[in-house]
C-alpha cells in the first residue's frame, strides 16, 4: 500500500470583505488584492516545505477552488 503523506493545505478566500489566507481556521495575509493574499499563502507554503511538511495552495472565488501551487 502506498503511504500518501498528510497535505497541509492553505485557502486563499474573501474573508471579512478583503481577501485573506485560511489554514486550520485561522486567518492571515489579509489584502483587497487577491495576489497579495497569494504570494502570502505561497510565502508560508515555501517555509512549511522546507521543513518537509508536504503542502498546497487552493484558491477560492466565483468559479470554485483552483491549485496554484
Amino acid at each position: 500500500m502506498r503511504m500518501v503523506p498528510d497535505r497541509a493545505v492553505l485557502t486563499v478566500v474573501k474573508h471579512n470583505g478583503l481577501w485573506a489566507v485560511e489554514y486550520e481556521g485561522q486567518h492571515f495575509g489579509h489584502s483587497e488584492d487577491q495576489q497579495v493574499a497569494k504570494a502570502a499563502a505561497n510565502k508560508r507554503v515555501r517555509e512549511m516545505q522546507d521543513t518537509g511538511r508536504p503542502c498546497q495552495v487552493r484558491i477560492s472565488g466565483e468559479n470554485g477552488f483552483w491549485a496554484a501551487a
